[in-house]
């Protein structure tokens, strides 16, 4: 059985585990009538012209997980950013664990989106925030036609976090290949600040499709910083889908580090619905093997003095595949924007392929907008300085991709996080440094 026509199927099943009394299940319904006319994207389509779902979709995955596995805290340690104090929301196989998970809190509205999809004390916000900035494309109403479980937080006006939040999503393996598709609704409210590390994670070698979608909807004159951590194994492919709508005078960073995973596509979309909104968006992507790794980004400037930066770092080895396919549309109201784009690779191998494409779609006069793109080879000049002042070639080869990527890494603004990102680099250039960045 193809793998479309066992998700229609299992969407039979999966009626009878929810209420379709709720008004959620009307948008379960359009969602997977959408998904059915469209089914999976292909090549044919111009968003996915580089990148093919083929090989991941012959594997027969388990749609429904089963029970939660007896993992414990020593199995995922190593995956946890425990340097500092965090809440920590983690889930197994798509099933929430309890005992692996810190939420105790006093200021935030923090539980899981089967609670929040349920129970008639969520409904306002739910009737306000769920699935409105979705777009209709084929991942995420796949995702919205079973949304079900996954992290639902909100913080409250003028609360600031008290200390980050992560959100780690585990599979043990239990299953010969594994669906999932996590579903997350973050709202900050007026005057808000809150941080969020999100990671995905296999604990086996045996296949997982992960299909993820995250709302995160920032309010008048909040900040939200965002971190995306994607070093799965090469048998584990991740559709990241990330919607963020903010108001005036507002600031969201999303930084993505994708170091790793067999395919990887980041669909990442940003509505600037007020005047004086600040988009920040930032990635380091470093492949080997045959892995490939595609970033699709959409910054729509809609209201005037808005300002976004995107800048993409990407180091491709072997046969690795990258690409790039950001966006920038300026819509004739929105005057005063200031908007830069800049996505730079390097190839290190005859075998390794970048595909890179920016876009500008400016319909105001009044703006400062620009985007850029480079792919090559590392500056033999600058190898051949550094190997005359005794560094070895492999250590100076490293020392200048860390500083390639290090106009990213300078903006993370969790030192930990930058300490942890920093070691990963070094075991992917399979060098020892003695400095951080």
């Amino acid at each position: 059985m193809e793998l479309k026509e066992k998700l229609m199927s299992s969407y039979l099943a999966f009626e009878e585990q929810v209420d379709m009394e709720n008004d959620i299940h009307n948008v379960r319904n359009k969602a997977i009538k959408f998904f059915e006319t469209t089914g999976f994207p292909t090549k044919k389509m111009e968003a996915w012209k580089y990148t093919s779902l083929n090989s991941i979709l012959k594997e027969d995955y388990s749609i429904f997980p089963k029970k939660e596995d007896a993992i414990d805290y020593k199995d995922i340690k190593k995956y946890l950013i425990h340097d500092i104090d965090t809440y920590t929301i983690v889930f197994i196989d798509g099933i929430y664990s309890s005992h692996l998970s810190r939420t105790t809190h006093d200021k935030l509205d923090a539980c899981l989106m089967s609670s929040a999809l349920n129970k008639p004390k969520y409904k306002s916000v739910m009737d306000k925030y769920f699935n409105k900035i979705v777009p209709e494309e084929s991942m995420s109403s796949l995702n919205t036609a079973f949304a079900k479980e996954g992290a639902y937080i909100r913080i409250p006006k003028n609360v600031s976090a008290e200390k980050p939040i992560q959100i780690l999503n585990f599979s043990t393996g239990n299953e010969s290949a594994l669906m999932v598709q996590p579903r997350n609704l973050i709202i900050a409210e007026e005057g808000a600040h809150v941080q969020i590390i999100e990671r995905h994670q296999s604990l086996t070698d045996n296949p997982v499709l992960t299909n993820s979608v995250t709302e995160v909807y920032v309010g008048k004159n909040a900040e939200v910083d965002y971190y995306k951590i994607q070093n799965d194994k090469t048998t584990s492919s991740l559709i990241d889908n990330t919607f963020i709508k903010q108001e005036r005078d507002s600031t969201c960073s999303l930084h993505t580090f994708s170091l790793g995973g067999k395919i990887t596509r980041n669909n990442l979309r940003f509505y600037q619905h007020g005047e004086n909104c600040n988009s920040i968006l930032k990635g380091v992507t470093i492949l080997e093997g045959k892995q490939h790794v595609d970033h699709n980004t959409l910054v729509h400037h809609i209201e005037p003095n808005c300002e976004s930066h995107q800048d993409y770092k990407g180091i491709f080895s072997e046969k690795s595949v990258g690409v790039f396919n950001g966006s920038i549309l300026v819509d004739r109201l929105a005057q005063k924007t200031n908007a830069f784009q800049s996505n730079n690779n390097i190839l290190l191998d005859d075998g390794a392929t970048c595909n890179s494409k920016p876009q500008l779609e400016i319909f105001a006069d009044d703006v400062k907008c620009s985007h850029g793109c480079t792919i090559g080879q590392l500056n033999n000049e600058a190898l051949y300085y550094l190997r005359t002042r005794g560094i070895p070639k492999k250590e100076a080869r490293a020392l200048l991709m860390f500083a390639f990527a290090n106009k990213v890494m300078s903006s993370v603004k969790i030192p930990e996080i930058k300490k942890r990102i920093t070691k990963q680099i070094a075991l992917k250039l399979e060098v020892e440094l003695g400095f951080n960045l």
